[in-house]
């Protein structure tokens, strides 16, 4: 038993004392109070013992040292809670720079009546601090640029800005879920990674595996040559060597023993030869055809693969089969823009409509863009009176207007005429035909109507392949919703139901017809009339903030040289 003992692995895990751990020996659960919860009940929480988590904003010493208020925030509102802490409770010098994370536990009190607070902590405890070395710490007490925040992406969420943007982001998610959950709509979790290009814009990213085995490939060939065709025919000459050997004892009336012996000995060397021949085809770089294209049929999904710019296609499969769904996600476009609109990854609130024509259509968008509206005014006033205060002082205002007006609705040969007929000086010229600029969709509804505009029937020259064709031949279905700030919010479209129609607007925008079999086949068996639309997230809540650059209201922002995190 001894020799047992002492042959057992060093590193044997302890199952017996693992064993006697217990739940009682874990760190008890942190009963933490959250900022909102007392700063919503003011004083009539005052006397109560709680305790409180977060990171100090602003921090200074007061009373010759003898005791410190801290500005704490836990990001669950905008406010902050002051905190009053004694040197005897804790060194006052490790709590008081910004940036510091403090876990404190205290008494609730009210603070003297010229105070501005209604209610502050006295802490009796330090229970947690995560300190800061305030010379090395980026972000200072003062106000600093969203410009320069971008490169500080990891810790820019604990400035005031960001961290409204994030609560009115969360809150638009919110209210997105539970109003189409309200409507009746199924959530729909369609792919990130596609075949089907559904803008026929050709500014996808492309996914591939074919870089990383060309590498895999080049170091096997450095460390292993390929064999030569010498090589090759050694082994061969083996393989026929053997086979005699095979023969002879055949004929010899062997016995069984010695015959299956020398089978398993020409069974390896085919098997060698097999394995030469297969490295022998190795090449280093990327696979090609003979015509010199990429030979994709090497690739993971054995053919070309993209991030999706769009869901839209995928989840009218299952408006063909569940009626009204909706799907919201990252979409990804490989444009090198680099202006205050455009980011390479951006999330799209795409729904889809079963039985629902352009009419329909824009009924739902102006419901949902309502309702969005309506909730942040609900949900969110302490921010959004931030961002009026900060930023954009008719943000509120905005939200009110659009809440509470019915959409003007005009056709886009209308509003070709309507700009035209204008005294404005546009630096894109207005003409039929024309795919309208920001500053065209701005100026009809901040100038010419004051409200939210949908613009339909647009020329079928400048709108996707999947877009229903009107009978005029020159329009299709299709449908803007222009608002204030940012112009266009959502852009939609009845879908073309027709399948001979569909394959010609395919075969007319310059793509294939096999990547899009699948969807043509919507159209083969049970067609049926749908419509939808995609609200680009993003610059929802640049209507919502009023901020002017979208890589400033989302978390990780994504653009040409810059994917940090």
């Amino acid at each position: 038993m001894a020799g047992d003992t002492a042959s057992a692995p060093a590193s044997a895990p302890p199952t017996a004392e693992l064993a006697a751990v217990s739940i009682a020996d874990l760190e008890p659960a942190t009963s933490r109070t959250r900022i909102r919860a007392i700063l919503d009940a003011g004083d009539a929480l005052a006397g109560q013992r709680v305790v409180v988590g977060g990171w100090v904003k602003t921090g200074r010493q007061q009373g010759k040292g003898e005791f410190a208020f801290l500005e704490v925030n836990d990001g669950s509102c905008p406010g902050n809670l002051q905190v009053m802490v004694d040197k005897d409770v804790h060194p006052l010098p490790r709590l008081t720079p910004t940036g510091t994370s403090v876990l404190v536990e205290g008494v609730l009190k009210k603070p003297p009546e010229e105070a501005k607070q209604r209610i502050e902590l006295k802490v009796e405890k330090v229970i947690e601090v995560g300190e800061v070395d305030a010379a090395a710490y980026p972000l200072p007490k003062t106000r600093i640029t969203l410009e320069t925040l971008r490169d500080f992406v990891h810790l820019r969420a604990r400035t005031n800005t960001i961290g409204a943007v994030a609560r009115i982001r969360h809150q638009l998610a919110f209210a997105t879920h539970s109003f189409f959950d309200e409507n009746g709509f199924l959530y729909i979790h369609t792919p990130i990674i596609t075949t089907s290009d559904c803008e026929g814009a050709g500014e996808m990213f492309q996914v591939t595996s074919l870089f990383s085995q060309a590498e895999k490939v080049e170091k096997e060939l450095r460390e292993n040559p390929a064999p030569s065709e010498a090589d090759i025919e050694a082994a061969k000459l083996v393989v026929k060597e053997k086979g005699d050997a095979v023969a002879q004892l055949k004929a010899a009336k062997a016995s069984k023993q010695e015959i299956t012996s020398a089978v398993s000995e020409l069974h390896k060397a085919k098997e060698n030869v097999s394995r030469l021949e297969e490295r022998s085809k190795l090449k280093p770089g990327i696979p090609h055809k003979d015509d010199g294209t990429v030979a994709f049929e090497n690739d993971f999904f054995k053919r070309q693969a993209f991030l999706t710019v769009s869901g839209q296609l995928q989840v009218e499969t299952y408006a063909c089969a569940l009626s009204s769904v909706y799907t919201f996600g990252p979409t990804f476009r490989a444009e090198n823009s680099h202006t205050s609109r455009h980011l390479a990854e951006f999330w799209m609130v795409e729904p889809e409509i079963a039985f629902a024509n352009l009419q329909d259509d824009m009924n739902c968008a102006e419901s949902y863009v309502q309702y969005l509206c309506k909730w942040l005014l609900k949900h969110c006033r302490e921010d959004m009176e931030f961002m009026v205060k900060n930023y954009d002082k008719t943000a509120i205002e905005r939200l009110e207007l659009v809440s509470s007006t019915p959409f003007e609705r005009i056709s886009y040969t209308k509003a070709v005429e309507i700009l035209k007929g204008t005294d404005k000086k546009f630096e894109n010229k207005v003409e039929w035909g024309i795919d309208l600029a920001s500053e065209h969709e701005r100026y009809l509804t901040e100038v010419i109507f004051k409200k939210p505009v949908i613009v339909y029937n647009y020329p079928k020259g400048i709108k996707a392949f999947y877009m229903r064709l009107n009978d005029d031949q020159k329009t299709v279905a299709a449908m803007d919703v222009l608002v204030p700030k940012v112009g266009e919010l959502i852009g939609g479209s009845q879908r073309e139901e027709r399948l001979d129609v569909l394959k010609e607007r395919i075969l007319a925008a310059d793509l294939p017809l096999e990547p899009y079999e699948w969807y043509l086949d919507l159209r083969r068996f049970g067609s049926v009339k749908h419509s939808g639309f995609g609200l680009g997230f993003e610059r929802m809540i640049l209507f919502a903030t009023g901020i002017d650059n979208i890589r400033d209201v989302i978390p990780f922002p994504r653009y040409p040289g810059r994917a940090d995190l």
